[in-house]
């Protein structure tokens, strides 16, 4: 696959655009169909109300969730009890954010998505109809 036509080129050519927070628990599948991009990402403990999902800059799907919707269950009950290990989340560290360039092909009007069972998923459905040349020309005068 050519690095130009690869939906990951920014990844490579400008890290900036395709960025996941560090130690993020939202891990990614990204499947594509004859019809359509679909994302899975695993979001457990989160709600659909803790889930942003957007498309920025024209073409940049971002999914953020804050909160992790677990909530600590000991907190505030009592003040004897010690917290040891705490990786399931609902603490300030357990935010995420994934940020991915969608290909040139795609309806960013009908995007759809799901909470289910831990798992968000992101159905992206593909454009059929041919795009119009980004080609434009120039007139070129001798005075600006």
């Amino acid at each position: 696959m050519a690095l130009f036509g690869d939906p990951f080129r920014r990844f490579f050519i400008s890290p900036t655009i395709y960025r996941t927070s560090f130690g993020s628990p939202a891990l990614l599948d990204w499947i594509e169909s004859p019809n359509a991009h679909i994302f899975k990402i695993n979001v457990p403990g989160y709600n659909k109300e803790d889930i942003k999902v957007q498309v920025e800059d024209g073409n940049v799907l971002v999914v953020k969730a804050e909160g992790g919707g677990k909530k600590d269950e000991f907190h505030g009950k009592d003040k004897e009890v010690v917290w040891h290990v705490a990786e399931r989340g609902g603490g300030k560290g357990s935010d995420f954010s994934r940020e991915i360039e969608l290909p040139d092909d795609v309806k960013v009007d009908h995007i759809k998505a799901q909470v289910e069972n831990g798992v968000l998923t992101i159905v992206v459905p593909k454009d059929a109809t041919p795009k119009t040349s980004k080609v434009r020309n120039i007139n070129i005068t001798s005075k600006l």
